[in-house]
């Protein structure tokens, strides 16, 4: 944990480049890297940050050590190390994401909370990124209906964003799963504008971690799309409702649709696409 903290404190670390650096030397692991002396005052520094943040009990999966799950190596660029709270074994479950704008419709919404209901009832965990909106909705529709829900968060696990789910982020993290790749002492000393690059590499693993991605709505330049792009790159399903081809004002439904994603009319069609009767 603390050589995966120090190589991020590296100038110029990057997801990518640090993925790159691993592809190199497949048998590599973090601690390879760094000095073993920085690298627990770097774990010193991220236990005290989290323990400050209210954070008392976490985990941590490593590639190439533990319970880190090999599907997260389809990824372009995948991650070394997950921070986690809560019941890990939620993440072997069958999981479908539902995700989509942060300011949806109503009925938007009322699609998303009825897609996470069936989800439940069919067994699977309903993956989502804790964002307002579409994310909260799924969250929430899972938890109501007595279901398994994962949250995989674009900030460390020790903030909220946005502040108005800290409540719901709280109760995922100590009754469901909730997953951040996000260096925290990194993270710590980034300008504001730079922390909202991590959404985006969350959206990815997001995607590894399910077998398919359900968008429920989304705006022509949706962070939703990077999550899009990244299901078809892994050879996941992705799935996009049928209320947003209706929409004249944006494009992306059409073109995603030629590359390989499914168009959901009803949700019979999610299940015939998973080879479920």
């Amino acid at each position: 944990m603390g050589a995966y903290e120090a190589l991020f404190l590296e100038q110029g670390a990057t997801f990518k480049r640090l993925a790159e650096r691993f592809a190199s030397d497949p048998s590599a692991l973090p601690s390879d890297f760094i000095e073993p002396q920085i690298a627990d005052a770097a774990a010193t520094k991220v236990i005290k940050k989290l323990f400050t943040s209210g954070i008392r009990q976490f985990g941590v999966r490593i590639n190439k050590a533990g319970d880190y799950p090999k599907k997260l190596r389809d990824a372009k660029h995948p991650v070394e190390l997950l921070y986690y709270q809560g019941t890990w074994e939620l993440s072997e479950m069958r999981g479908l994401a539902v995700v989509g704008s942060r300011k949806p419709s109503e009925d938007g919404k009322k699609r998303a909370a009825r897609l996470s209901r069936e989800l439940v009832e069919r067994g699977f965990a309903v993956v989502s990124g804790l964002a307002s909106g579409i994310d909260a909705t799924a969250h929430r529709a899972a938890l109501e209906a007595k279901g398994r829900t994962i949250a995989v968060i674009g900030t460390p696990i020790g903030e909220c964003y946005p502040k108005e789910n800290r409540t719901l982020q709280e109760h995922i993290a100590s009754d469901h799963l909730l997953i951040s790749q996000v260096p925290v002492l990194r993270y710590e000393v980034q300008p504001f504008q730079y922390k909202r690059h991590y959404f985006p590499e969350r959206n990815a693993t997001m995607s590894a971690l399910t077998e398919g991605t359900i968008i429920v709505e989304a705006g022509e330049t949706s962070g939703t799309l990077t999550q899009a792009r990244a299901a078809l790159y892994q050879g996941r399903k992705l799935f996009i409702l049928d209320s947003c081809f209706q929409n004249p004002n944006i494009t992306w439904p059409a073109r995603f649709e030629r590359e390989g994603a499914i168009r959901v009319k009803t949700s019979n069609d999610i299940w015939k696409a998973l080879n479920i009767e």
